[in-house]
């Protein structure tokens, strides 16, 4: 049996009972990284046998995780914190039991994800899990994008050095105004939750440094508003094209946030693109 098993994601004492029954009892410990969840599995006088499993070595432990399983072992599955397969490995290996009938349960407990939800005091009817989000490239401008055009409430975790980027972009495509709620440490003695618009949380990490990973909580999309003159339109125009962004994605996203028809803004982007491109540096 493969046992996915939640661990603590800050604070030790959310160790289930359950958990900590599975993890003494299995015959070994696949675990991402060995001292982490060493120290974890000391202050509970736990011994069992533990090998790291992570997106690096993973091809090659999962031949052995399934070996030992179809010899009749036990096994359990952690992550450094919070549930495996959540924007952590173990998907695939769940996969792969399923395939070959290697009979697989799952041990709960915390999550980044629901603990921040539930923080946020966001809209959680329905909402949308991007996880980490790329951090370059054409996926990293289709990721945002989507996250701007939804309606519901999104939640992404966002490392801190990327988090200024993150804002700065959101900011180009119109969300300036959108509220988020930014969650770091949770369940720890210094958990923080605040709240910010996009351009407020922008201003104050420029001047306070984030630390630690966050779990973001961003507000979905309102009706768009009718106070947008072409003035404005222009300059989103220019902005997103100094982004990299193309004419066609251009005018998918103001579209969006403006209400204006695509085929519209595909022409004034045109347009647009020519005079600057015509113009004397």
């Amino acid at each position: 049996m493969l046992y996915i098993v939640g661990t603590p994601i800050g604070n030790p004492g959310d160790l289930s009972p359950r958990a900590k029954e599975v993890l003494e009892s299995v015959e070994f410990i696949a675990c991402e990284d060995t001292r982490k969840t060493g120290l974890l599995l000391k202050a509970f006088g736990i011994r069992t046998k533990l090998f790291s499993y992570h997106e690096h070595n993973r091809v090659s432990r999962e031949a052995m995780i399934m070996e030992n399983l179809k010899d009749g072992k036990n096994i359990a599955l952690v992550s450094d914190a919070g549930m495996p397969c959540i924007s952590d490995p173990g998907e695939q290996l769940v996969r792969r039991c399923a395939s070959e009938n290697i009979p697989v349960t799952t041990v709960p407990g915390p999550t980044a994800l629901a603990s921040a939800l539930a923080l946020s005091g966001m809209d959680t009817r329905r909402f949308i899990f991007e996880g980490f989000i790329p951090s370059e490239g054409k996926e990293r401008k289709e990721r945002l994008s989507a996250v701007n055009a939804s309606k519901l409430t999104t939640v992404m975790y966002e490392a801190p050095h990327r988090l200024i980027k993150t804002l700065d972009e959101m900011k180009m495509l119109g969300m300036g105004t959108r509220m988020i709620v930014f969650c770091r440490e949770l369940t720890k003695k210094y958990e923080q939750v605040v709240r910010f618009s996009v351009d407020e949380a922008l201003e104050y990490y420029v001047r306070q440094a984030p630390k630690g990973e966050f779990v973001l909580v961003v507000e979905g999309a309102t009706e768009v508003s009718e106070a947008f003159t072409d003035s404005d339109l222009d300059e989103k125009i220019l902005a997103l094209a100094k982004d990299g962004y193309t004419t066609k994605e251009i005018a998918a996203l103001l579209s969006a946030e403006t209400g204006k028809a695509k085929n519209i803004i595909y022409s004034k982007a045109l347009m647009v693109l020519k005079y600057r491109k015509e113009q004397p540096e």
